[in-house]
């Protein structure tokens, strides 16, 4: 199992144990439903912070990508423009010894 699996299902188990701890305290239904929420709003913000974090990466990765794929571009054009100099040189050649 990778290490965010292990996370994730740490972190479920956590929220869930959360839960059930509120659910059966000896609080009255307001106190708990409060509690709830303010639990529920906690994982929201840690969630965004993740999804963010994510998303960065995301655009990081991408980002490096786009910078081989251009490299990679210039590079194959240079090598059409040295190959179609070599032909170019090598017709040069030929029709120059058949003259």
């Amino acid at each position: 199992m990778s290490a965010k699996n292990v996370l994730a299902s740490l972190a479920t188990g956590v929220a869930v144990g959360a839960a059930l701890g509120v659910l059966f305290a000896p609080d009255k239904g307001s106190v708990t439903r409060r509690k709830i929420v303010r639990a529920g709003n906690g994982y929201a913000s840690g969630l965004d912070q993740k999804f963010d974090e994510f998303i960065g990466n995301v655009r990081e990765q991408f980002e490096s990508v786009k910078e081989e794929a251009s490299r990679m571009i210039a590079d194959a054009q240079n090598h059409l423009e040295t190959a179609e100099s070599d032909v170019k040189k090598a017709i040069h050649r030929k029709s120059g010894n058949h003259a």
